[in-house]
C-alpha cells in the first residue's frame, strides 16, 4: 500500500468515526475524557519510558534547547496533561447549542446551532502534551482527529495516543476517533495536505517553517497558529515595581513558548531610572539582554541589537530592549515587527490603555498583565489546540467552541418561496 493509499484509508476511518461522534451524548464523551485522564496517570511510567527514548535521540541529534524543553515529560507534567482533560470534560458541550432563534414574517422559525467541524488534522512539533490537549478538545466538540507529531517526539506521542485511543473505545467512543501517523516520513504530511475529501480542517502547530509549508501547500482549509513575536510597552506612568514582576514573569517563567516576551519597549521619560534596574533583574534571571543605542549608553555592556532582533521570536532566555518616545512609536514598532499574537502595555493612564487595546492588532492585548497569560487554560477553555493569529475562522487560544461550525435549522408550516 502506498503512502497516499494509506492516508486515504486513515481519512475514511476518521470520517466514519466523526459521523458517530457528532451524535454522541455529552455523558459518554465526558466519561471517556475522565477515564482517559486517569489512564494517562496510571500509565505514566510507560509514557516517561517512551519519552526517554525521544530525549536520547534529541541529545544525539543536538536538538535546539527550546525544543528539548518542550519535549520533556515527567510525573508532574503528565498530571497537568490529565487535569487538562478533566477540565475539558467539565466544560459545557457546545454541540447543538442554540446560538440564535428568530421567527420570520412568513412564520418560519430560523435557528443557528453549533455543529462539529468533522475531521480535524493537526500537524505539530516537539510538544507531546499537544497529543492529549488536541485530542480532548476535538472529541469534546464531536470531531475525530488525525495526529501527525514531529519525529523528535514520536515515541512519546504514540505512547500517549495509544492510551487515549484504547481508553476512548473502551468507554464507548468509535473506533478510529483518534488516529496517529506512526511513521516519521515527511511524505505523510504531503499526502495529509491533499485529503480535502476526508479532512475538514488542518491545524499546524509549530515553528514558522512548518506553518508556512502547511499553509502554502494544503488543499484542506487551515487554521494558522502563528509564531509569537511578543512585545511589552512600559509607559512613562507605569508602576515600576509591578512592571518588573510582570516583565520577569513574561520572559522567564517559560521562555520556550510562543507567549514569552521577546521585545521590551520603554518610554524615554523613565529610561534613566528603569533601564539599568530592569537589565540587572533580567540578567539575575539568566537573560541575555540586547538593546538599542540608548540602552547601550545607559548599560554599556548590553549587546547591540541587530535589525533581525526587533522581529525575532527567541524561544530562549534572550530579550531586546528599545527606548521609544511615546505610545505612538511603541504601537508603530509593534505593528511593523510583531506577529499579531500577544502584546501588553503597563500604564496607569486610562486613555493610553484604551488606545493600546483598540489600536494594537493582535489575538490578545493586555493592560498591566503578563504576556504568558495567553493560554487556553487561563482563559477558561480547559486547554487549547493552538493560538490562532489569523482572523478566520478563529483567533486567539482555540478551545471547544473554536472547533465547531454552525448550521441553520428551520421549522416551517408549509411556507413556499413567493
Amino acid at each position: 500500500m502506498s503512502i497516499g493509499e494509506e492516508m486515504i484509508k486513515i481519512g475514511e476511518h476518521a470520517q466514519k468515526a466523526a459521523f458517530i461522534l457528532k451524535n454522541l451524548p455529552s455523558t459518554i464523551k465526558n466519561n471517556a475524557l475522565l477515564q482517559m485522564a486517569n489512564e494517562l496517570e496510571k500509565q505514566a511510567g510507560q509514557i516517561i519510558e517512551a519519552n526517554e527514548k525521544d530525549l536520547d535521540n534529541a541529545k544525539n541529534n543536538n536538538l535546539d534547547q527550546a525544543k528539548v524543553d518542550r519535549l520533556i515529560l515527567n510525573p508532574d507534567k503528565i498530571h497537568k496533561i490529565s487535569d487538562g482533560l478533566r477540565e475539558i470534560a467539565a466544560l459545557p458541550d457546545p454541540i447543538n447549542e442554540i446560538i440564535s432563534m428568530q421567527r420570520r414574517p412568513n412564520g418560519m422559525d430560523i435557528g443557528l446551532i453549533r455543529v462539529p467541524l468533522g475531521v480535524i488534522g493537526i500537524i505539530y512539533e516537539s510538544r507531546p502534551n499537544v497529543t492529549a490537549d488536541a485530542t480532548g478538545l476535538c472529541l469534546k466538540a464531536g470531531n475525530s482527529i488525525i495526529l501527525r507529531g514531529g519525529s523528535e517526539a514520536i515515541h512519546s506521542n504514540i505512547a500517549i495516543a495509544d492510551i487515549l485511543h484504547q481508553t476512548a473505545v473502551k468507554e464507548g467512543l468509535p473506533e478510529n476517533c483518534i488516529q496517529i501517523i506512526r511513521d516519521t516520513n515527511r511524505e505523510y504530511v504531503g499526502e495529509m495536505l491533499k485529503l480535502k475529501d476526508y479532512i475538514d480542517v488542518i491545524i499546524p502547530r509549530g515553528g514558522e517553517e512548518l506553518i508556512k509549508r502547511v499553509v502554502q501547500n494544503s488543499t484542506v482549509p487551515t487554521i494558522e497558529t502563528g509564531i509569537g513575536i511578543v512585545s511589552l510597552f512600559v509607559n512613562h506612568d507605569a508602576d515600576l515595581e509591578m512592571a518588573e514582576k510582570i516583565i520577569i514573569n513574561s520572559k522567564c517563567s517559560y521562555p520556550a513558548v510562543c507567549n514569552a516576551l521577546d521585545k521590551l519597549l520603554i518610554h524615554e521619560q523613565i529610561k534613566d531610572s528603569f533601564i539599568p534596574s530592569i537589565v540587572n533583574s533580567l540578567r539575575n534571571n539568566g537573560v541575555e539582554v540586547r538593546g538599542c543605542n540608548i540602552t547601550q549608553d545607559l548599560v554599556p555592556d548590553v549587546i547591540s541589537a541587530t535589525d533581525e532582533d526587533w522581529g525575532a521570536e527567541y524561544l530562549s532566555l534572550k530579550i531586546c530592549v528599545r527606548v521609544v518616545k511615546d505610545i505612538d512609536e511603541a504601537i508603530q514598532i509593534i505593528t511593523k515587527y510583531d506577529s499579531k499574537h500577544t502584546e501588553s502595555i503597563l500604564t496607569m493612564n486610562y486613555d493610553d490603555s484604551r488606545r493600546f487595546l483598540y489600536e494594537v492588532d493582535a489575538a490578545a492585548v493586555y493592560v498591566n498583565a503578563a504576556t504568558r497569560l495567553t493560554d487556553g487554560g487561563v482563559f477558561g477553555l480547559g486547554a487549547e489546540i493552538g493560538i490562532s493569529t489569523q482572523k478566520l475562522h478563529a483567533r486567539g487560544p482555540m478551545g471547544v467552541n473554536q472547533l465547531t461550525s454552525t448550521k441553520y435549522i428551520i421549522y416551517g408550516s408549509g411556507q413556499i418561496r413567493e
